[in-house]
């Protein structure tokens, strides 16, 4: 079986900085980790590769910085690293992502099974995996909290907002993970040195055959026009204090005298 991952790196803060003149997160000076929900993707495409074996190769887009990343994902277990690394897709929103990341697998080629988590903890739009499927025109089964292989398929439970949905996909598939899937591993000492001998292969738009006018800027047809925190609004605290009659009298005034009774 072979399996792709992709994964993001996302501020490892909750202090995030905006720049001004693009409206988009300003990472510099801020440490970058594995999106935590791709760590989930990481972890399902490694269970499965020691259940049936095959290869697991992982996938991100970004600066070189990347390579942390993917360091981090070959320690876990992965067998490949691959950066999508230029200027030209700078400033990409979800489908100008999207667009290269599938351009990526296909050129690693013959792959079975795509993880990618549910969603990224800085932007939380949940969209690049479902249009990464879409690029390859194969299906998809979205916040996986369980899945089983059937030959060709994958059974796969989906964790909705009320109720869970069972789902077979033939493969080739695109599933995108949640955390309530399984529990991601630490990398071992003896993992983190079997992955210094693994290459991490570093492409740029040209070497994955992109469109130019699909990447960048140029091929995001969304735009942030602005973006602001959340407006912190505080009320009078009372603190009341008593026997538990006492207290409960008081309330009852409180809500009396603001006709809520």
């Amino acid at each position: 079986m072979k399996i792709v991952v992709c994964i993001k790196q996302v501020p490892d803060t909750v202090d995030v900085k905006i720049n001004p003149k693009t409206n988009n997160i300003d990472r510099d000076g801020v440490k970058s980790v594995i999106n935590p929900f791709d760590l989930n993707a990481i972890e399902e495409a490694l269970r499965l590769k020691e259940t049936y074996g095959g290869e697991v190769a992982v996938v991100t887009m970004g600066p070189p910085q990347g390579r942390k990343a993917l360091k981090k994902a070959l320690a876990m277990g992965c067998d490949h690293g691959y950066l999508i690394s230029d200027r030209a897709l700078g400033g990409a929103d979800t489908l100008a992502t999207g667009y290269p990341l599938a351009k990526a697998i296909e050129k690693i080629g013959n792959v079975d099974l795509i993880f990618c988590g549910r969603q990224a903890v800085d932007a939380d739009t949940g969209q690049t995996g479902p249009i990464v499927a879409e690029f390859l025109d194969i299906p998809q089964v979205t916040f996986a909290s369980e899945i089983k292989m059937d030959g060709d398929h994958a059974i796969v439970t989906r964790l909705l907002e009320r109720s869970t949905q069972k789902v077979k996909v033939k493969l080739p598939a695109l599933i995108t993970t949640t955390k309530e899937l399984n529990e991601p591993r630490f990398a071992t000492a003896m993992s983190i040195m079997q992955s210094a001998k693994k290459e991490i292969t570093v492409w740029n738009s040209q070497d994955i055959e992109c469109d130019p006018n699909r990447i960048g800027l140029k091929g995001s047809p969304s735009r942030v026009l602005s973006i602001f925190p959340p407006q912190h609004k505080t009320g009078n605290t009372v603190y009341l204090e008593g026997s538990t009659e006492e207290i409960a009298q008081q309330i009852m005034n409180v809500l009396e005298e603001h006709k809520a009774i």
